[in-house]
């Protein structure tokens, strides 16, 4: 970073931001193999927040993010750690201003999500990990990109060819092979509101 580079401080903080809604901001950070089952989790746990409590929220996907922001890094080791950098601050602006920010990115390596959780403050950050066995994921394979990945068309897939490392202690774990979507979404919700979160129910 430049020397010469210095932020500008905001009059209008976090708190002043979240005093006008319903809720505290967070960054709920979904990680977990292909065919898992996070992107379909975030999008209804977004949905829900949205219709039923009447929250401001904001879903990062992974597919998205690398259409638009990320659409110039592959899939390196040092290009996945590149692509969770940016996310990363992406979604802490986002906190900053307020939101609940979802996101639904494989994010296969540790350090990199201990990395994103530093730049938050304590407890604005959850690593929920979405598990699903391996083979589970490749029987759902919806995309069909792990029967690519043993073809050989796809290189450095996570499960196959490249790691995927498992979150040494989440704030959540949602078993998707053995329940249902709803369920997983209600865990979410339910620490939301113990956590206090969320602070009113509408």
């Amino acid at each position: 970073m430049s020397n010469h580079i210095i932020p500008y401080q905001h009059q209008i903080s976090q708190s002043d931001r979240t005093a006008i809604k319903q809720h505290q901001p967070l960054l709920i950070w979904l990680t977990g193999l292909s065919g898992s089952g996070k992107s379909t989790i975030a999008n209804t746990l977004e949905r829900r927040l949205n219709k039923e409590f009447g929250l401001h929220t904001y879903l990062l996907d992974g597919d998205n993010i690398r259409i638009g922001l990320n659409a110039d890094l592959g899939f390196s080791d040092t290009d996945r750690e590149e692509n969770i950098r940016r996310i990363g601050e992406v979604a802490k602006l986002m906190v900053d201003a307020g939101l609940i920010v979802i996101t639904a990115f494989i994010s296969p390596f540790q350090r990199d999500r201990d990395r994103v959780r530093t730049l938050l403050p304590a407890g604005q950050f959850w690593e929920v990990y979405v598990e699903c066995p391996l083979e589970i994921c490749e029987q759902r394979d919806p995309k069909r990109l792990y029967a690519k990945a043993r073809l050989g068309q796809i290189p450095e897939f996570t499960g196959v060819t490249s790691p995927y490392e498992s979150p040494h202690n989440p704030e959540l774990v949602l078993h998707t092979a053995r329940d249902p979507l709803e369920d997983c979404v209600n865990h979410i919700i339910q620490k939301m509101i113990e956590e206090q979160i969320i602070k009113t129910v509408n």
